[in-house]
């Protein structure tokens, strides 16, 4: 949640305070991660051969053990979740605000992976309903000072980047080897934002700084950031991997008062002791229930 938090500040930062577009900062920061991990994947199938894998073909993943190359990694469904939910962030944040960003977005994610595992026949007891309903009043306290009439082009790009974010997280509960399917899922993220960035070549900016975020975006704060996610994820519930991404608003708000000078307030202390207590309820009930 960190990792993702950092990612918000770096997005905010790039399109509300460079020249850089939207388009090219999606594509750097999905060249990059894909870039990254593969890197990092050669680096470890050299220094850590798979004990289980014949001389003629060692293991080529982040995690010892992980036969999975790059090539054969991940899915087409997922990586184009994946495009959907950077390309549609990084537009939306060009008209909506922060605040109105963050409710669209983590609310859509929300309705994504509770509806489902409702469907998927996942239940929620009295207690963890207490704690996501805390959990979710903390969220609108957080966001709700800044909210206005938001722009509908905007809302509508924000709520489907909590869609297809909601849906690559759900995918990734069934992955054994995360290095391996993230970085393939970056690899064929690829060519749909190069496509974009092409389409949005009469707009491109480009700008050094603008360039710097979206490479640490890409490389650290998606990239490694999505593969201990999806590390994470098979040991949760769909209702609580949910709740716990609404931690990130409040990290995010935390990155803003310590590197961006932004006040700290009564209402985010109150907001962040309602949103991570309601999420401990979540996540400490369902470990109780194991």
């Amino acid at each position: 949640m960190i990792a993702f938090a950092s990612n918000s500040l770096l997005c905010r930062v790039a399109l509300k305070q460079t020249s850089i577009d939207a388009a090219t900062f999606t594509f750097v920061r999905i060249f990059c991660g894909a870039a990254a991990l593969w890197l990092i994947m050669k680096m470890r199938r050299g220094m850590i051969p798979s004990p289980e894998s014949s001389p003629k073909g060692r293991g080529s993943s982040f995690s010892l053990g992980e036969k999975v190359g790059i090539k054969g990694a991940g899915n087409w469904i997922s990586a184009l979740a994946l495009f959907v939910y950077a390309a549609a962030f990084s537009f939306a944040y060009l008209d909506l605000s922060a605040g109105t960003g963050a409710l669209l977005l983590f609310g859509a994610v929300q309705a994504t992976m509770i509806l489902w595992g409702l469907h998927k026949g996942e239940r929620l007891d009295a207690i963890q309903i207490v704690g996501f309903l805390v959990a979710v009043t903390g969220l609108v306290v957080l966001v709700f000072p800044g909210l206005s009439a938001p722009p509908l082009i905007g809302s509508i790009l924000m709520l489907g980047a909590g869609v297809a974010w909601g849906i690559y997280s759900l995918r990734g509960k069934r992955e054994k080897n995360p290095a391996s399917v993230t970085a393939g899922n970056f690899a064929r993220a690829v060519p749909f934002a190069a496509a974009v960035s092409i389409i949005f070549v009469p707009w491109a900016h480009v700008g050094l700084a603008g360039v710097s975020y979206a490479i640490i975006s890409g490389a650290i704060t998606s990239g490694l950031g999505y593969v201990i996610w999806y590390s994470a994820l098979p040991g949760l519930k769909a209702a609580s991997a949910a709740t716990v991404q609404l931690s990130v608003p409040v990290l995010a708000a935390a990155g803003g008062i310590l590197l961006l000078g932004e006040p700290l307030t009564l209402r985010y202390l109150l907001a962040s002791i309602a949103i991570l207590g309601g999420i401990a309820l979540v996540v400490l009930e369902k470990n109780r229930a194991l």
